[in-house]
């Protein structure tokens, strides 16, 4: 499978705005800034599916994406960082919340970590929500350029130490193209899944 025509379908601000829920979907969470975006167009090879800003928290909606007439990329909006009203990013954890939990073709996640700030208090709140669901999880820790190899490995080997058990894991940049192919790999296993 390849994601060459892979499209913009729609964005939500409510969950019964979504598509129909048959097929499969792989979701890109994480934290705002944390590259979930430059990580989305490195996959599919294109410089601006997904819109990568300056500031932070500027996804607000649910946007999906589809590959084919049964598979489909849902961006789903950052956690932390975005300056908003309480009421407003209530709202959008109750949307994505409800996602995650009620739709049925929802088959992983790809959980992005900045590399350089590691797993946050609202990454392992995720996490906390996510696991018990039993869905695939692949974690991508992106920004990787930044650091040296020696110092990508080390923090490559203590992730999978602590959540290898739970998901794969791998270093990525979506700047220099580290770790694309495996990604777009673990992409492929997930919507090809039958679980």
């Amino acid at each position: 499978m390849v994601f060459e025509n892979i499209d913009f379908e729609k964005s939500i601000s409510e969950l019964n705005q979504s598509p129909k829920d048959v097929g499969s979907e792989v979701a890109f969470v994480g934290r705002s800034n944390a590259g979930k975006s430059t990580a989305i167009n490195s996959i599919t090879n294109r410089n601006s599916l997904a819109k990568t800003s300056k500031t932070p928290g500027r996804t607000q909606l649910i946007n999906f994406f589809k590959v084919n007439e049964n598979k489909r990329f849902v961006d789903l909006p950052g956690y932390g960082f975005a300056k908003a009203s309480k009421e407003k990013q209530k709202s959008w954890n109750r949307l994505v919340t409800n996602y995650i939990k009620y739709r049925q073709s929802l088959k992983g996640v790809i959980l992005i970590i900045d590399i350089r700030r590691g797993f946050g208090e609202m990454d392992l709140m995720f996490l906390d929500f996510y696991l018990p669901l039993n869905k695939q999880l692949h974690i991508l820790l992106t920004k990787a350029d930044k650091l040296s190899k020696q110092k990508q490995s080390l923090i490559l080997n203590e992730a999978r130490e602590i959540y290898g058990s739970i998901a794969t894991i791998q270093i990525f940049s979506g700047t220099k193209k580290i770790g694309v192919t495996e990604a777009q790999d673990q992409v492929i296993r997930i919507l090809e899944s039958t679980k």
